[in-house]
């Protein structure tokens, strides 16, 4: 019998971790090569994990919530002509919570030897040799090699114990001991340490070999609150009892006030995009205010028509449309800035990025080559787009490689805004709602349907000048739709 151990690809490009939504499988099923076994949730998309072979489930060594890093096993399939007997044989084991632990050792002595990489079918795996720890070395083993006796120490974890009790008492912060050895954590909790304040020298460690967790951040993120709660009640004078029995209801009231949401997954990674965006490219919005009846009336007449049947034809086609004909008549706002060889990077083809709202968050998929499509095709891309993105199975090769976005707040009601360019484009198209106006038309005050576009521009690409044109292109589009054809 042997045991095999999947672990978590790296679905994306250069993503550390992610969250296990669904698992497909429990011990004792029998999976293929190829499988779905489970579903996770990176920074980027929910993605299907298929497993690289045949086998009886062993163990699932994460909880559904949970997240896990890249590299971590998350299940073990026993293999060979003995599987299925032994999988019939013991009782189905549940779903191994404790993580790593729960792995036996002896399989893992009798996992056969890997190649650099863990072939899977989604991303590459990581190496063996990069989930391995060399072991931490001891006082007797430090001894041991100085050939004197190991003098006798307080365990490090009551230590740490005592000094993070200490600080609570005190209400300041545990000092480091002099000497202790940097603290064992892995890079995503030293950043969430960091992130929240924490010190990891104060933390007690519950990791194997005295590895920092998440959970043990989390608790000491928890444990700093509560000095600071109690500081009113401790800063009033000794003699007066009634704020100090006031104070303590104050936390659970407060505590009900208020809701705390763990930022990850995509709402994490667009936050962070949204930040480097905002203080790294200097933005210039420009707005246009414009007549699109014509444009609405072009819209139904193509609803009408049976060349495009089964067809989604709304406004916001016309409006990509519109703005590919615009970039034809403007190609260099197409470009995107490369900061390391300070070049300007003109694209000459067009990644048409759609903003989307779902349930996980704002993504930005595109439509590849959007620039070659006929309306029919463009029609298509779009409602598969959409389609995909509401049931979050968008994937991060959709997300990639855009030229220019469109988002369309009018769905909201909203007249405009101020986009924030998607990182590495150039610019950002707001469509605002599409409303039924007072406007001047051939000289006589009529009702008509008024729009208002939104440009945001990267403006070490685009200058003043290009940017006014490129808008007011767009606009003399929609304005006049039959220059789709004779500007196209």
């Amino acid at each position: 019998m042997t045991i095999r151990e999947f672990k978590m690809p790296d679905v994306g490009e250069g993503l550390t971790e992610a969250e296990i939504l669904k698992w497909f499988v429990q011990p004792g099923d029998t999976v293929t090569d190829g499988q779905v076994v489970c579903e996770v949730e990176t920074a980027k998309a929910a993605v299907e994990l298929p497993i690289p072979f045949d086998g009886v489930v062993h163990a699932l060594l994460f909880e559904e919530g949970t997240t896990v890093d890249v590299g971590q096993v998350i299940i073990s399939v026993q293999t060979g002509p003995a599987g299925e007997e032994a999988a019939a044989a013991e009782v189905p084991a549940t779903v191994a919570a404790a993580a790593p632990a729960a792995a036996p050792a002896p399989a893992q002595a009798e996992e056969p030897a890997a190649a650099a990489r863990q072939p899977v079918l989604v991303g590459y795996g990581v190496s063996q040799a990069s989930t391995k720890r060399r072991p931490r070395k001891t006082a007797a083993d430090v001894a041991a090699q100085n050939g004197t006796a190991a003098p006798a120490v307080v365990p490090a974890q009551p230590a740490a114990a005592q000094l993070v009790a200490a600080a609570a008492q005190n209400g300041t912060a545990a000092p480091a001991a002099a000497g202790a050895a940097r603290a064992l954590a892995k890079p995503p909790v030293r950043k969430l340490a960091k992130d929240l304040g924490i010190d990891l020298a104060t933390v007690v460690p519950t990791g194997d070999g005295g590895v920092v967790t998440r959970e043990d951040v989390h608790a000491a993120a928890a444990a700093a609150i509560a000095p600071q709660v109690a500081a009113p009640a401790a800063a009033a004078p000794a003699p007066v009892q009634a704020p100090a029995e006031v104070a303590p209801q104050a936390a659970p009231a407060q505590a009900g006030r208020e809701t705390r949401i763990p930022v990850k997954g995509v709402r994490k990674v667009t936050a962070q995009a949204m930040v480097g965006s905002a203080f790294t490219a200097p933005h210039v919005t420009e707005f246009i205010t414009f007549d699109v009846t014509r444009t609405m009336k072009l819209v139904q007449e193509l609803k009408e028509d049976p060349d495009l049947a089964g067809l989604r034809i709304n406004p916001l086609l016309l409006i990509a449309k519109a703005v590919l004909v615009a970039i034809r008549r403007n190609p260099d706002v197409n470009a995107s800035w490369d900061e390391a060889a300070q070049e300007i990077v003109l694209k000459h083809y067009v990644n048409l990025g759609i903003a989307a709202a779902t349930p996980r968050g704002l993504i930005v998929p595109n439509i590849k080559d959007a620039h070659a499509k006929t309306l029919r095709e463009l029609s298509e891309s779009l409602s598969d787009l959409v389609a995909t993105a509401r049931d979050g199975k968008t994937s991060p090769a959709d997300m990639q490689n855009g030229t220019l976005t469109l988002t369309n707040v009018g769905v909201f009601g909203v007249d405009t805004g101020t986009p924030i360019l998607n990182p590495g484009e150039s610019a950002i198209l707001a469509v605002g709602a599409i409303k039924l106006q007072p406007w001047v038309h051939k000289g006589k005050v009529k009702p008509r349907q008024v729009t208002t576009l939104a440009l945001s521009f990267d403006h070490r690409l685009i200058d003043g000048e290009l940017g006014s044109r490129f808008l007011a292109d767009i606009a003399a589009v929609l304005e006049h739709p039959r220059r789709l054809v004779t500007w196209a």
